[in-house]
């Protein structure tokens, strides 16, 4: 808004021309998120206590959870509030990929928030069910797929990780991929929303990465000298990043060890989506699994307890998401929350590395 606003000014002062530069808006969308984060997160909090909107806990976990039995949760809320609202003010809003990561996220987030409702509002334990919820993420991603897909510059080629001609063109395959990948990161984010500031940590540090991925992708001149996919308009999806990132500074502000508030569904689903949406757009698709790879073993070590136990009736963990079962084994949450973010931290280093490692 701002960006359609104040560049005509351009013509009465050269100051205005700063709005025209990626990075000055991305600066902006991360602080005006922040803001927004500290300035409403008091307000919301208040509000979830007095509604007697708190969590749930499992009386299988870990014992040390049960005192967080009735925190106030859906704070998620407050991240997509504070993720759009940023986007829609520092973004150049003809933007295709812009408009793709704000709808996708925003879907994921009415979905998770459906989902928190009818837990925590309805007092159903349950919430959606599994198929309810993997068919309006499918859908939602399906039509985010065929959205990419049906632009006229698209490249169907993938990107593998530290191979430089090797880039298989999977042509309409591609739009089961992109389903794939914003439907897993999704749900591994929200697999990894267990303790507290756990999953919003990584997020963060994803973000920050495709940050620099969209910027380098979106110039050509920067994607020629890597060697990296260049995707025309994809720079913009930098003050979206920024955005994520200011948005998940704030929230963490109140979500540290001890929270105050959880993300819920409404938060972990959509930003899962978003990192999701961002790698594919960015065509660092195969690199998420290495930027998030937090969540990804998050999400295998479900998976390979769920199997264990079904085939051998056996536990391969003590409990599964894996963060589970080293606090059943007396680490103390805090201890797991920071060595998660720091092997993320070494993750995304990693990931970057690879622009030059091919």
């Amino acid at each position: 808004m701002l960006y359609h606003l104040l560049v005509p000014l351009v013509t009465y002062h050269t100051f205005f021309n700063v709005f025209r530069y990626i990075t000055f808006r991305t600066i902006y969308a991360t602080i005006t998120a922040l803001l927004i984060s500290f300035l409403l997160g008091p307000w919301l909090i208040e509000r979830l206590q007095a509604r007697q909107i708190g969590q749930t806990v499992r009386r299988d976990g870990p014992s040390t959870h049960l005192e967080k039995e009735g925190t106030p949760t859906m704070g998620g809320s407050l991240i997509l509030l504070a993720i759009v609202l940023p986007t829609l003010l520092w973004a150049d809003l003809r933007n295709r990929y812009i408009w793709l990561a704000l709808l996708v996220t925003i879907g994921f987030g009415l979905l998770g928030f459906a989902d928190d409702y009818r837990k925590v509002i309805q007092r159903n334990a349950k919430g959606l069910t599994a198929r309810h919820k993997l068919t309006w993420q499918a859908l939602v991603a399906l039509a985010a797929g065929v959205f990419i897909y049906a632009q006229p510059d698209f490249n169907s080629r993938l990107t593998i990780p530290f191979f430089k001609f090797l880039t298989p063109d999977i042509g309409w395959a591609y739009i089961f991929l992109a389903a794939f990948i914003i439907v897993g990161a999704s749900n591994a984010v929200n697999l990894t929303d267990g303790l507290d500031g756990l999953a919003i940590g990584p997020v963060m540090i994803s973000a920050g990465t495709y940050l620099l991925f969209a910027y380098l992708a979106g110039n050509v001149k920067f994607a020629g000298y890597l060697q990296i996919f260049y995707v025309r308009e994809a720079g913009e999806l930098a003050v979206f990043c920024g955005a994520m990132l200011g948005a998940g500074l704030g929230f963490l502000w109140f979500n540290a060890y001890p929270a105050q508030v959880f993300m819920g569904d409404t938060g972990s689903l959509a930003l899962g989506a978003a990192l999701g949406t961002l790698a594919v757009v960015t065509k660092q698709e195969i690199l998420l699994t290495i930027v998030g790879g937090i969540f990804v073993v998050e999400a295998l070590s479900v998976i390979v307890q769920v199997a264990s136990f079904r085939l051998r009736r056996k536990r391969v963990f003590q409990m599964a998401p894996i963060h589970h079962h080293f606090e059943l084994k007396g680490w103390a949450e805090p201890k797991i929350i920071v060595r998660f973010w720091i092997i993320s931290v070494i993750l995304a280093l990693m990931a970057i590395s690879t622009l030059k490692l091919r």
